[in-house]
């Protein structure tokens, strides 16, 4: 053995040993560093590592036989010494080297990855320094434009503005945030204003070690704050090695105006628009500030995009007043005028063709435009899944939604748009885990819970589970709209489960003066208390009730004469007062505005309308028929709930319904 190793020795193969591992360690750090800029899978990576791996034994072989010599490459010279020790020396050297090779390889290769930059960040919310709290929009609204600036970086992974607002105010670990938002560094900054100075000190975190990537200061002129936005975006791009096209540069070093007071009425129109979806008083109050900005600035383009935006959402949730759907479609074309290239303004555009227009084809074409231009914006994916359910492609909506909830996986709006998609493609396992995240971040987000409540319900007839999350409901503090709203839901839960005395006091108790501020909420309440009278045989006050009813919907109908739910609304009125001839037309009419063909989302509710008349009506086949259509596709109609609601009572001895039902509900 001795032998074996003043031999090795001698013939130098120490020395190549161990330049060989210098060297093979110095190409496997290259290669993990080089192989993802170069776009490289992490099999290429393994592949270099089983490649010197295998040539570590023959390196030891070379380097027995030959020798380098200044008169070049030769053979190393033997000593005299039995044959047989040559060969014992010869097999321990290449079993020395396969040994060594597979201890490497196997401590190597399990971990040989590319080190892969994640290219992920959340802007977490600017603190206000300023003197003037006041001032705290200023702040929000700089911050709002470094993330939407960063939104426009594709090779980035950016969190929505909506996701990050809870953390205001709140020093919370950065680990648990990152680990929460699904990052690997945040950014986090400080504004102060005083007069037309701005002073704006930002830090690059590591969200995965908590350590400072780096921190800078900004002292400029008010004028100057595009500026400072532009550079942010710029070194943050650079510290996460991402690619910035020469398109991408242009959007983010866009100036929107050169009207100081003008952005500072903008960022007020925005701050009341992104924190106020609910409460249409700020949101005229968000109207009045963008008005003010495009009256200092004509050609404030995003001004004019972000407003239309705003009216569109007004037409869509409070008032679809012929005025307002031609100020949002006026505004959109002007921003698209000034600025043709800018995604919000397509993005406005889009809204425009969605909510005022319902053509889904010129809207979604107008959301992709904007897509490609916010490529991290989760509201562009939230539109576009919305866009795409109502034209069928369920698959493809729920990709969109899914990827809006990974932009902002805190907005319980887009969680509660994903889990709706569920619940209509009766998959309420996926529909349950999708409300349990918002649930994990809030057990008391009350949207969430009820919508829990929901699928108990759609799901199996749960009423036990319903009747605890309701309980727990009435314990979490509401505002009063969002109590109205609850009750209003609690009624319908006391109906399925046939307790009409208590659904008559829970409706009757809903204030008229808050559900005003919804269209149709009012026809609900009146059209809900007038059946539940009819099942405790009171006809003379279901009467009273449905007459109430008709006329709210008759105003709505004449307010929206081309909104079909307004019409199916009021046939179901009709139809409950036994207007046959006027209910049969009111909800014909309905299904001409809406057919499915045209909106599979929107559409359906419409045909679930219809067959709910055609049972008030008498028309068994012509409701089981359409039932049955509801069944096979997407739609709130399920098995379990038709089992148990009293209004398909009439229904319920029909041979044809009881097929219906054990045939899908086999399928459930």
């Amino acid at each position: 053995m001795t032998g074996f190793f003043e031999e090795v020795k001698r013939r130098k193969v120490y020395r190549v040993a161990v330049a060989y591992v210098i060297a093979a360690g110095g190409i496997i750090q290259l290669a993990s560093a080089a192989f993802p800029a170069w776009e490289l899978p992490n099999w290429s990576l393994r592949l270099v590592i089983v490649l010197l791996l295998i040539g570590f034994p023959i390196a030891l072989i070379l380097a027995w036989a030959f020798d380098v010599t200044s008169q070049g490459i030769k053979a190393t010279p033997s000593v005299a010494a039995p044959g047989s020790h040559l060969r014992r020396n010869v097999v321990m050297l290449v079993a020395t080297g396969i040994i060594i090779s597979a201890a490497a390889g196997f401590f190597l290769l399990p971990h040989a990855s590319a080190r892969k930059i994640d290219k992920s960040i959340a802007v977490l919310p600017f603190e206000n320094l300023s003197d003037d709290k006041e001032n705290a929009y200023f702040a929000d609204g700089i911050q709002d434009d470094v993330l939407t600036n960063l939104s426009k970086i594709g090779d980035l992974k950016v969190i929505s503005r909506t996701s990050v607002m809870p953390y205001r105010g709140h020093a919370s670990n950065v680990r648990e945030i990152g680990k929460t938002l699904g990052v690997s560094t945040i950014l986090e900054g400080s504004v102060r204003r005083a007069g037309n100075r701005v002073r704006v000190n930002v830090q690059l975190i590591d969200a995965t070690t908590d350590e400072h990537l780096w921190a800078n200061d900004y002292d400029r002129d008010l004028t100057d704050v595009f500026a400072i936005q532009t550079d942010l975006a710029q070194k943050i791009s650079e510290a996460l090695q991402a690619k910035l096209s020469p398109t991408e540069k242009a959007r983010i070093e866009n100036k929107p105006t050169q009207n100081n007071e003008a952005y500072l009425a903008f960022l007020q129109g925005h701050d009341l628009q992104s924190s106020s979806y609910e409460d249409l008083a700020k949101l005229k109050q968000g109207e009045e500030a963008y008005a003010r900005a495009i009256t200092l600035d004509p050609n404030f383009a995003l001004a004019f995009a972000r407003y239309s935006q705003l009216v569109s959402w007004i037409v869509h949730s409070f008032d679809a007043s012929a005025d307002r759907r031609a100020k949002a479609r006026t505004l959109a074309e002007r921003a698209i005028q000034l600025q043709p290239a800018l995604p919000e303004a397509h993005l406005a555009l889009g809204f425009v063709y969605y909510y005022v227009d319902n053509n889904f084809e010129t809207a979604a074409r107008e959301f992709e435009i904007a897509q490609r231009g916010l490529p991290n914006e989760s509201e562009v994916y939230l539109a576009l899944g919305a866009i795409q359910r109502r034209q069928g492609k369920w698959a493809e909506s729920n990709a969109s939604l899914e990827k809006a909830v990974s932009l902002s996986p805190k907005d319980t709006w887009a969680i509660q748009n994903l889990a709706i998609n569920y619940e209509m493609q009766r998959n309420f396992e996926a529909a349950n885990k999708t409300i349990d995240k918002t649930l994990a971040l809030n057990p008391n987000e009350v949207g969430a819970l009820a919508f829990k409540a929901k699928f108990a319900i759609e799901q199996k007839c749960d009423f036990e589970t319903a009747a605890k999350i309701v309980d727990k409901l009435k314990t979490i503090p509401q505002s009063p709209e969002m109590e109205s709203k609850i009750a209003s839901e609690y009624v319908g839960l006391l109906i399925l489960q046939r307790k009409f005395e208590e659904a008559e006091r829970v409706a009757e108790k809903l204030p008229d003066g808050l559900l005003n501020t919804y269209p149709g909420a009012l026809c609900g309440k009146y059209t809900a208390i007038g059946t539940v009278k009819l099942a405790l045989r009171n006809d003379t006050g279901a009467r009273e009730a449905l007459l109430k009813a008709k006329a709210f919907a008759e105003d709505l109908v004449k307010q929206n004469p081309d909104i079909a739910q307004a019409h199916a609304q009021l046939a179901g009125i009709l139809a409950r007062l036994g207007e046959k001839e006027a209910a049969l037309a009111a909800i014909k009419h309905a299904q001409e505005l809406l057919p499915e063909t045209k909106d599979a989302f929107g559409g359906a509710d419409v045909t679930v309308a219809a067959a709910e008349v055609y049972a008030l009506l008498g028309d068994a086949d012509g409701a089981i028929t359409l039932l049955d259509g509801l069944l096979q596709r997407p739609s709130t109609v399920n098995v379990p709930v038709l089992k148990v609601d009293p209004f398909w009572d009439p229904l319920r001895k029909n041979p044809r319904f009881q097929a219906l039902l054990e045939k899908y509900g086999a399928k459930a």
